[in-house]
Order: structure tokens, then C-alpha cells, then sequence
């Protein structure tokens, strides 16, 4: 039976996809994109029964694939921290860890899965998903020193960084390809300590995008929210997310927003709960209609520019009541 690893191109599929690797190894066919792109279930083709593992992208967006695929005769197993929808689907073939926690992720649900066998590769996710207090709380508890910890943060918001972007062509890295190149480590610390040129590439590339994202301009700022303008050009797509993260560090009783111009006279914007109440940002970008995510880290697709005061007043005021 083939398999297919179907994986969002952030730090948190590609780690979860990386202990799953590790710990059953085998050749499939890999699917993945921009973190944007999530509607990837619908890649896999239906001819024949396969086994279909997906990975951090939301069940609620993918189930019309995902039934077709179970339908096929299709064995599926999905592992996931977004909304799935109102029901599971009800198919012997169908196999879900799901939990939406805000202080959970997919990494570590694959982590608790493999019984912690490649625990620095969920650690280094968890930060890069800006899971920041639960990061260094694993760290802690795995002995782990201050500069382990922090090169395993650095990684993560790293790996994160390259998963954003329009197209793959934002990216310094198609997401399969920095998949394959660090699946060689079993534990991410030997990554870091053996510097391959890719991490090297990908570790500069993040410093030159986040200095200039920092000085770019402040959109609105209140007592409960900010939002920050970008320009439409490659480097402000690359670091809009970790910039949103950095943000929210930053300012962890306020929501965080990055609004990104787009060629169509569209934004591009991605949302972060305030730190301190990591609720909310789902509820917010869904009440557009491009928009989605989870409770603390959601965003818009494609938001008019027409539409782009009502956004700001719509974050200001959900947490300001």
C-alpha cells in the first residue's frame, strides 16, 4: 500500500512529520506547501486505497477530501491541534489524535504518541509555534541547558519562518525539501551543532527579514491590540508570522496582527491572541470570510482593502469587552 504524508510547511508539521519518520521509517510521497496552504488532502489521489497520514492542517477545512479518501477505502491518520468541525468522521479506516488546546500542537501530540522518543524535535515545535512558556517547561524537564534550549528555540522559530510566504517561490526552502534535509538528525541539537549549509542559509535569512520587519510601520495600536503594515514583497511575506509571534512576546497583553498588502489590493493578515489570554483569534479572522485558524494564532487570506478599518475595529474591540 503506498503512503502519502500530507503536513503543513511550518515548524510544527514538519517536525511532527520528522518523529513520525524517525520512528517508522518508509518512502512516500510528501505533500505540503506554504503554511497557507492547507486544502492539501484533495492532492491525494483516490484510484487506490493508500495509507494517508496528515499532519497539522485542520480537518474542518480537508473533510470533503478526507471522506472521498475513506470512501476510496483509504486508510487515514490525522494528528492536528485546529478546529476539525462540529463531527469526527465515522469510518473504520479513520484514525484521530485531535486536541485544540491553546498550549498544545501537533509535534506534541505525535510526541506523546511516540512516547517521547524524539522529545527535541516536539520541543524545538512547540517554539516555533511560539508555545514559548511550554517549550521551555519540556526543556527544563528534559535536563536540557539554557543554550540547548535556546538553539532549540532558534530552530524552531526558524524553521517556522521559512514555512511563509504567497508561493513556495517566498520561501528559501520548499518545505519537503528542509523536511529532507533534517529528518537525517534524530536529535535537532546535532542539526545545530553540525551547521549544514541549509540551516545556515535559513538561520541569515531570518535575521535579515526580522530586522527590517521591526522597523516597519505601526498600522493602529490601542490599549488591547496593534496591527503592523507590510509592504507586498517577498521578505515581508517570509517573516509575517514570526514577526506576529515576536510581537506578541513583546506585548503579551495585546493582540498582534500583521497586515501584509497583496497584488490584488488584498491583505494578507495574520492574528496572535493576546499571551496572556490566548483565546479569540479564530473567532475574530473567521468573521471574514477568507478567514480561519485556531484560539491563538489565526489569519485572513484575502482581506479587501475596503473591508481593512472594520478589521481593526473588529480586534480592538473583541478584546477590549
Amino acid at each position: 500500500m503506498h503512503n502519502y504524508d500530507v503536513f503543513n510547511g511550518d515548524a510544527d508539521g514538519i517536525c511532527a512529520l520528522i518523529q513520525l519518520r524517525l520512528a517508522e521509517p518508509c518512502e512516500s510521497t510528501l505533500i505540503t506547501g506554504v503554511k497557507r496552504d492547507i486544502a492539501l488532502a484533495q492532492q491525494v489521489p483516490v484510484e487506490s486505497p493508500a495509507q494517508v497520514n496528515i499532519l497539522d492542517i485542520s480537518l474542518d477545512k480537508n473533510r470533503e477530501a478526507v471522506d472521498e479518501l475513506l470512501a476510496a477505502g483509504c486508510s487515514v491518520f490525522y494528528v492536528d491541534h485546529h478546529f476539525p468541525g462540529e463531527t469526527l468522521p465515522d469510518a473504520p479506516g479513520f484514525t484521530a489524535l485531535i486536541d485544540t488546546q491553546p498550549t498544545t500542537c501537533t509535534s506534541l501530540l505525535v510526541d506523546q504518541h511516540l512516547g517521547g522518543r524524539f522529545h527535541n524535535w516536539a520541543i524545538a515545535a512547540a517554539f516555533g509555534d511560539n508555545l514559548n512558556a511550554v517549550g521551555e517547561e519540556l526543556a527544563e524537564k528534559a535536563g536540557l541547558s539554557s543554550e540547548q534550549t535556546q538553539a532549540l528555540k532558534t530552530l524552531g522559530v526558524c524553521t517556522n519562518y521559512n514555512g511563509y510566504g504567497s508561493t513556495v517561490e517566498d520561501l528559501h526552502f520548499h518545505p519537503a525539501d528542509l523536511y529532507r534535509a533534517f529528518v537525517k538528525f534524530a536529535d535537532p541539537l546535532d542539526l545545530i551543532a553540525s551547521e549544514p549549509a541549509a540551516w545556515q542559509r535559513l538561520r541569515d535569512g531570518y535575521e535579515a527579514d526580522m530586522a527590517r520587519g521591526l522597523a516597519a510601520h505601526m498600522l493602529s495600536e490601542s490599549a488591547t491590540s496593534l496591527a503592523v503594515k507590510l509592504p507586498d514583497e517577498g521578505w515581508a511575506r517570509r517573516v509575517s508570522g514570526v514577526l506576529g509571534n515576536e510581537l506578541a512576546n513583546r506585548n503579551p497583553d495585546k493582540a498582534c496582527a500583521i497586515v501584509t498588502a497583496q497584488a490584488d489590493n488584498t491583505y494578507l493578515v495574520s492574528i496572535r491572541a493576546p499571551l496572556n489570554n490566548r483565546s479569540g483569534a479564530d473567532e475574530v479572522a473567521r468573521s471574514f470570510p477568507t478567514g480561519g485558524g485556531r484560539k491563538a494564532a489565526a489569519g485572513i487570506n484575502s482581506l479587501p482593502a475596503e473591508e481593512l478599518q472594520a478589521f481593526l475595529d473588529t480586534m480592538a474591540a473583541f478584546w477590549k469587552s
